[in-house]
Parts: C-alpha cells; sequence; structure tokens
C-alpha cells in the first residue's frame, strides 16, 4: 500500500502493526482450529479466531462499504429528525440504540441453532457462523437499514412494492408478512417453554418491564442526555432483579409467579400489543437497551470463562453426520442443512425486518449505520460461536442423550445409555443420572430443542470458574432465564415491526391506515398481527402437533427465504441508484442464499427421506394411517392423522414460499436490466435531501468524509448508471 493510500485508509505506523499483530492472532487461531488432526483442541482458539476475524472485518470491510458503496451523508436529516412524532420516530442516542437493535435481532437462532448444528461438528458450523456473517448477514443488516432510512423507514415489503413493480411487490409483501407471523410464533413459543413453571424466570423478566419504563421516563425527563447514568441505575436494577429471582423461587411467592404455558401465552400477547403502541422511547428501546446489559455481559463473562478455564472441545470438528445426513437432532447433510440450521448467528431474513421497522426511524446520523447495523450483527455471531463451544466442550455421550428425540432414547437412563451406545458414543446411566443431578432437574434425557443443552455447557463453564460444582445448579437455571430474555426482546421489536409492515400493505388499499400518526390504525395493526401469531402460539402450547408446532419445520428455510428477498431488494436498489459496480457486496450473499435455501426447499419438498421431505412423511403416515399404525411422535390415530395435514400443509407452504420468492427474484432482475440499459436513473421512492439541524457531540461512529459531505453530497445521492461509484 502507497503512503496516501494508507493515509486515505486512516493507517498508521502504529495501526499498522497493531492491525498486523490482530491479523496474525487471527490466522494462527484458524490454523489451530482447522488443521487439527484427532487430537483435542482448546475452546480458546475459536474465540480468539472469531474476535480477530471480527475486528479486521469491521475496521476495513465495513468501512469500504460505508465510503465506497452507501457514502452516508450526516448533513443530511434522518427520518428520526424530520418526522419525530415522540411514538415511532424518535432520534436515539447511539448507545441506546445500538442495545436496541442487538436486543431486537438477537433471538432464539444464534443461540440453539449452532447448538443443533454441533451434530455435524465444530469446524463446519463455526467457519460458516464467522464468514457468514463478515460478507452476508452483517452486509444485508447495514445496507438494508441504510436503504430504509433513505425511504422515511419503510418496511421491507413496502420497499418491494415500491420499487419492484405491481406483481413482484405484491408477491414480497405476501411473503414477508406471512414468514413474519411464523416467525414471532417460533420465537414466543420458545419463551414460554423456557419461563413455564420458572418463577425465577418469570419474576426477573417481568421486572425489566417497569425498570425500562423507568428509565425511558428517566431520561426522556429527569435527566435527558444521561445514558451513562441511566444505564448504571437501570443494570443495578436489573442485576437486583436476577437475584431476587433466586430468592422469590425459594420463598412463599414462588407459587404466585409460576405460571401455565397458557397464562404466560396470554401475558405475551398483550405485552406485544402494549410494546407496539407505546411510544417507542417508553419502553421498547430502554428495555432491549437493558437487555442488552445482561445479554452482552453474560456473553463476555462465558468467553472470559472460556479463557480462564480452557476447556477443550469434545466434538469431533467433522462428524460423520455431515456426510450421511442421518443425524438423530435433525436430518439432512451439511449442504444445505447446516445453512439453514444456524441462521441468525450468520444471516438472518428476520435481521432485515428490523433493519427496515424500528432502527431506521430512531437513527440520529447516517453514519452510525456502520456501528448499529454491521456491529450489532458481528455482536450477534459472537454469540452464536459462544453457544457452539459450549455445546461442543461437552461430552458427546452426554450431548446426544439431551438432543435426540424421545422416541428413540426411551424414558430411562439405562434406555438412553443403549440409544447413544448404538450411535457410536459412550455415557453410562450413571452419569447420565449424575448429569441431571448436578444440575437439580429430574432428567436430561431428550431435551431438545437446543436450549437446555446450551444452558448446560453455560453451567459447565461458569462453575468452573464462579463456585464450583456446588454453584452448577445455579448457573444452569440461570442460563435458562438468560435465554428466555435473550429472545423475548424479539418478540416484542418484530411485533412492532411486524405492525408497521401491516399499515405500509394495507395503506396501498387505505391511506389513512398507512399514517404512522393515525392512533386507531396503530391499534388496528397491532391487534391483527399479535392475534396472528398469538393464534398459532396458544394452539402450539395446548397442542404439541398444533398451531406453531405444525409450521416448525419451516423455520429455518423461511428465515433464510426472507434473507433472499432483502437481499434481492438490496441489491435491485444498489443498481437502480446506479451502483452496478459495487453491487457484488450484497449480488454474491444472495446468490449463495438462493443457491442454498431453494435446494433445500426442493429437498424438504421432494425428498424421498421421510425425516426430510414433507411429502415422504406424509405418505409414510398416512400409509400407515391405512393399516391402523401408530407412529411416533404419534400416540393415537387421530394424532396420526394430524401429523398427516401437518405435512402437506408444510411442503404446500413450502412450495407457496418457493414460488413468491422466485416471483420477487425475477421482476428484480428485469428491474436490474432496464436500470442497466436506461441512459438515465430509473425512478425511486428516496426521499429529496434536506438539511439536518442537529448535532450529535462526540459522534465517535461518524465517518470523517460523510461528516463533511455537506449538502450537494446528499443532494446528489442518486446517480446514473455510469456514477463512479
Amino acid at each position: 500500500m502507497t503512503d496516501t493510500g494508507a493515509r486515505r485508509a486512516g493507517l498508521t505506523p502504529k495501526s499498522i502493526v497493531i492491525w498486523t499483530c490482530v491479523a496474525l492472532v487471527g490466522g494462527v487461531s484458524w490454523g489451530m482450529v482447522a488443521l487439527s488432526r484427532g487430537e483435542e483442541i482448546s475452546a480458546i482458539w475459536l474465540v480468539t479466531a472469531a474476535l480477530g476475524s471480527y475486528a479486521i472485518a469491521y475496521r476495513f470491510y465495513s468501512r469500504f462499504i460505508s465510503r465506497r458503496v452507501l457514502k452516508p451523508d450526516d448533513s443530511r436529516a434522518t427520518p428520526a429528525e424530520r418526522l419525530d412524532d415522540g411514538v415511532d420516530f424518535q432520534p436515539t442516542d447511539r448507545r441506546v440504540l445500538f442495545g436496541h437493535h442487538f436486543a431486537a435481532i438477537a433471538g432464539a437462532g444464534p443461540l440453539v441453532g449452532p447448538v443443533m448444528a454441533a451434530q455435524m461438528g465444530y469446524l463446519p458450523g463455526t467457519i460458516w457462523i464467522v464468514v457468514g456473517v463478515i460478507f452476508a448477514g452483517a452486509v444485508q443488516d447495514m445496507v438494508v437499514l441504510f436503504l430504509s432510512m433513505r425511504r422515511d423507514g419503510k418496511s421491507l415489503g413496502q420497499m418491494a412494492r415500491d420499487e419492484l413493480g405491481r406483481i413482484g411487490g405484491v408477491a414480497a409483501l405476501i411473503a414477508v408478512l406471512a414468514i413474519m407471523v411464523i416467525l414471532l410464533a417460533v420465537l414466543a413459543l420458545v419463551v414460554v417453554n423456557a419461563l413455564a413453571e420458572s418463577p425465577w424466570g418469570t419474576f426477573s423478566v417481568a421486572m425489566t418491564i417497569p425498570i425500562a419504563l423507568f428509565m425511558g421516563l428517566y431520561l426522556r425527563f429527569l435527566r435527558p442526555g444521561r445514558v451513562l447514568e441511566t444505564s448504571v441505575i437501570g443494570v443495578a436494577l436489573l442485576l437486583l432483579a436476577i437475584v431476587g429471582g433466586g430468592w422469590v423461587e425459594n420463598s412463599s411467592l414462588a407459587e404466585t409467579f409460576t405460571w401455565s404455558p397458557e397464562t404466560l401465552v396470554f401475558c405475551l400477547i398483550g405485552y406485544g400489543f402494549v410494546a407496539s403502541v407505546l411510544p417507542v422511547w417508553l419502553l421498547l428501546a430502554p428495555r432491549d437497551y437493558l437487555s442488552t446489559f445482561m445479554k452482552v455481559g453474560t456473553i463476555v463473562l462465558l468467553a472470559a470463562g472460556v479463557i480462564i478455564t480452557a476447556p477443550t472441545l469434545k466434538n469431533e470438528p467433522v462428524t460423520s453426520f455431515a456426510s450421511s445426513g442421518d443425524g438423530p437432532v435433525f436430518s439432512g447433510a451439511l449442504f444445505p442443512f447446516l445453512f439453514i440450521t444456524i441462521a441468525c448467528g450468520a444471516l438472518s431474513g428476520f435481521h432485515a425486518l428490523v433493519s427496515s421497522g424500528t432502527t431506521p426511524k430512531l437513527i440520529q446520523k447516517e453514519s452510525q449505520v456502520r456501528m448499529i447495523g454491521y456491529g450489532a450483527m458481528l455482536m450477534e455471531s459472537f454469540v452464536a460461536v459462544m453457544a457452539l463451544i459450549a455445546a461442543s466442550v461437552l461430552d458427546p455421550g452426554l450431548y446426544y442423550a439431551m438432543n435426540s428425540p424421545a422416541g428413540m432414547l426411551g424414558s430411562t437412563v439405562e434406555s438412553a445409555s443403549e440409544a447413544v451406545a448404538n450411535l457410536g458414543f459412550t455415557i453410562t446411566p450413571e452419569d447420565l443420572a449424575a448429569a441431571a443431578k448436578s444440575v437439580e432437574e429430574e432428567s436430561l434425557i431428550a431435551r431438545t430443542g437446543g436450549a437446555p443443552t446450551l444452558a448446560f455447557g453455560m453451567a459447565e463453564i461458569f462453575s468452573g470458574v464462579f463456585g464450583g460444582a456446588g454453584m452448577k445448579a445455579f448457573w444452569y437455571h440461570f442460563a435458562i432465564m438468560f435465554e428466555a430474555l435473550f429472545i423475548l426482546t424479539t418478540v416484542d421489536a418484530g411485533t412492532r415491526v411486524g405492525r408497521f409492515m401491516l399499515q405500509d400493505m394495507l395503506g396501498n388499499v387505505w391511506k389513512p391506515i398507512g399514517r404512522v400518526t393515525w392512533k386507531p390504525g396503530i391499534w388496528i395493526t397491532s391487534g391483527i398481527i399479535v392475534g396472528l401469531w398469538g393464534y398459532f402460539l396458544y394452539t402450539g402450547a395446548t397442542d404439541p402437533l398444533g398451531g406453531i408446532n405444525q409450521l416448525f419445520p419451516l423455520f429455518g428455510i423461511a428465515n433464510q427465504l426472507l434473507a433472499a428477498l432483502a437481499l434481492t431488494v438490496a441489491t435491485t436498489l444498489l443498481i437502480k441508484a446506479g451502483r452496478l459496480r459495487w453491487a457484488w457486496v450484497t449480488g454474491v450473499p444472495l446468490a449463495f442464499d438462493v443457491a442454498v435455501t431453494f435446494y433445500a426447499g426442493w429437498q424438504k419438498i421432494f425428498h424421498s427421506d421421510p425425516k426430510i421431505g414433507f411429502f415422504a412423511q406424509r405418505r409414510q403416515y398416512a400409509d400407515a394411517l391405512d393399516e391402523e399404525k401408530v407412529l411416533a411422535p404419534a400416540t393415537s390415530l387421530d394424532d396420526m392423522r394430524t401429523v398427516v395435514l401437518n405435512s402437506t400443509v408444510d411442503g404446500v407452504l413450502m412450495a407457496i414460499f418457493l414460488i413468491l420468492v422466485t416471483l420477487v427474484i425475477g421482476h428484480a432482475a428485469v428491474v436490474c436490466v432496464k436500470a442497466v440499459r436506461s441512459p438515465e436513473p430509473l425512478p425511486t421512492t428516496e426521499v429529496p435531501y434536506v438539511k439536518s439541524t442537529i448535532t450529535v457531540p462526540d459522534s465517535r461512529s461518524a465517518e470523517p468524509a460523510a461528516a463533511t459531505s455537506g449538502a450537494s453530497s446528499g443532494a446528489n445521492s442518486t446517480s446514473g448508471p455510469g456514477d463512479s461509484r
């Protein structure tokens, strides 16, 4: 690099030495992870490999995208400034907004997906989580956030409707809303399962609501601008709520906070509605910001525990299940199903909904897109790496005893031990009983879904640093509560995002309901959204084969199809804006995501193995039903009929989703060809430049060039295909 090039990149001799050391540490760590042959390696290498990669990606790649592709302009007023209404649009301190955005995007995916994918080994999952987030997931979040911000915070579906034409836009709106409802119901069900009959978790999570309300009022009226002061008070109250939850569990109040799944469902529905209609500064933003302290704090402590205890990875780098596709946790080969199982830690369509939902309506300055969009996604990716480590430090025998289905393991420690031995791993009945006793659980057999395994792995690491074996049960139940809090923040933010989407959609038919200032429209659309996901949630909580349980198999692929829609819209808008030379930034991850997800969808529809293909499963259960046989997980002939119906519905919906996404991509391709061939830029819905009148003191996230670019740069932000950008 020339001296001039180094100066332009902001590099000094000191920074060159620092970044060279970071690159060396990351490179050596990747070498240790990838080149180990047969011997156990320390989990520390995964931590340092990930952190080194994230640091370089944020410093160089995200900076390149910001400066060359997006070109943010801090002299340009954002929607939060121009449309400030104190309800949905509100200029928000970047630290608070980072916390809100991270809390909103970080749900069940980065926690349980990597745990389940550990059946294929720690190496494929680690590579996908780190490489995927750098070149796909964080890029999607950052670019979609910027594009939505330039369009008054329009939702992803509405941007597709405005920019891709009627047919492609309508297909996108339908697909996005349907997938959104499924994702919200699945996330809510995980929260219900985690908090049901848990007074500690229920009390601690419930207390975050009044604490958040206090923080919102304190920051807006009592001590405006005192973010650090408010944070200290909020964190102190949060820690008190966590400790108090343990006290409640062992007191006479335990029964008061021991709620059934049905009770939790109605509480979640009510909370989702309230969080959607209240001003964003009052509940949603401060609660998510508060939750981020616990989320990030717990993950940092977990990383510190890994570094201190240096546990070895007992999992194999790549297991035989990666190629055979007959693993007990989930069926299917590494390609494509690893990339579907691990979604949110690497690439997630749900994030695009948040990036085109609440966040673009709150951002103060355009240059903060980099820190909030790219940076928050890197943080979530690190959560996924830590989850994979927590699963991989467990003995494989225990891992498969916890994550294999009950029908294979049986109900006793003896039958589970024998079943695990048939998989090629060893764990004695005594070891299984001792593991359950160590965390004060009656049994750990067939505790599927990933969450209990993650909690046990976290307890293993934490107890090695804090308190020893005597504290293992405490850390296990703390981790269960942590997971519930982690996921709940995506439900409240997601409901608000769903309300925005529905308002945008119905606003195409009746203008008043699309206005964010019309309160009846806010209440009506919020009620519809919580009613939709609430119905599937309630049915799923009361019927093991009904409601959202019926649609759960669609979760992973639907999420990645949503990412394909987001990347399609982003690529199209870059090309329409004259940035053809940079379209590969979103175009390459789009091509990979489409290849992976469509192949996975094809297999889920047409594969002959009933464990993979929906219609193959339908045939298997229909044939057994004709012979009046009962196959697991069904326990009766009525259950058999339900399984047949569920398989049919899943297969049909999968086909519909693939067709809708194909329509969107096809129409986007037509628009892109027109944009390239047109001598003049095609019209877009990007709002005109308006000069900003607010200042952000000590905005360390601002790009120097962007902060001083002036009005002319904003006024000419949409250029023709020949633009040098």
